[in-house]
């Protein structure tokens, strides 16, 4: 899961809680003793809901189905696809969303951590988070994140694999997101509510 499912997850939190979640992936390291107590709890719920994603039995059918070469970067592209899941079930192609203004106004409160540091001012100001929407732009993000990458872009060859596995993707989502939403969505006033 990537920025959208991480804030739609943690969005029954404080604003401290949410911004842990969002900033977990630049956070090294387990010990959270420096970081605020709200903070340091969203970063363990980020870190959660990765080990849930990446230990479910259609992650690792996926990964098993990508091509060789790329294999060990398809949890990367897939915490994009997913978003890109998420955007759509949200309606984010075609309406504002108060979700994606509170997280843009959360990220744009205080510097994010080591490398999030650059990228997160370009991502609110761009609005990543509904242009994941679109799957074109999910995958442009995905050959993007593979240009800072050593080496080749492994990414950037992954795309024509997501292109047409794209309906396979979007089934995975369909089993995944309410296990995902069902073990780890932080309720709202005492409630859940779904996408």
């Amino acid at each position: 899961m990537n920025f959208l499912a991480h804030a739609w997850l943690a969005r029954g939190g404080s604003d401290d809680f949410l911004w842990g979640n969002l900033i977990a992936d630049g956070v090294k390291g387990s010990d959270l003793a420096n970081w605020p107590e709200e903070v340091a709890r969203g970063i363990r719920h980020h870190r959660r809901v990765d080990a849930f994603v990446d230990a479910h039995p259609v992650v690792s059918e996926l990964q098993r189905s990508a091509p060789g070469a790329q294999r060990r970067y398809v949890g990367i592209a897939l915490d994009l696809v997913w978003d890109h899941f998420v955007a759509r079930e949200l309606g984010l192609a075609t309406c504002p969303s108060p979700l994606v203004r509170r997280t843009y106004r959360v990220l744009a409160a205080r510097r994010a951590p080591a490398r999030l540091a650059v990228m997160v001012p370009v991502l609110v100001e761009q609005d990543w988070l509904c242009g994941y929407a679109d799957f074109d732009f999910t995958c442009r993000a995905i050959a993007g994140i593979g240009r800072r990458l050593s080496g080749p872009n492994r990414l950037a060859e992954l795309v024509p694999w997501l292109e047409r596995e794209h309906e396979r993707l979007d089934q995975a989502f369909q089993r995944l997101w309410p296990e995902v939403c069902g073990a780890l969505e932080v309720p709202i006033e005492g409630r859940v509510t779904r996408p």
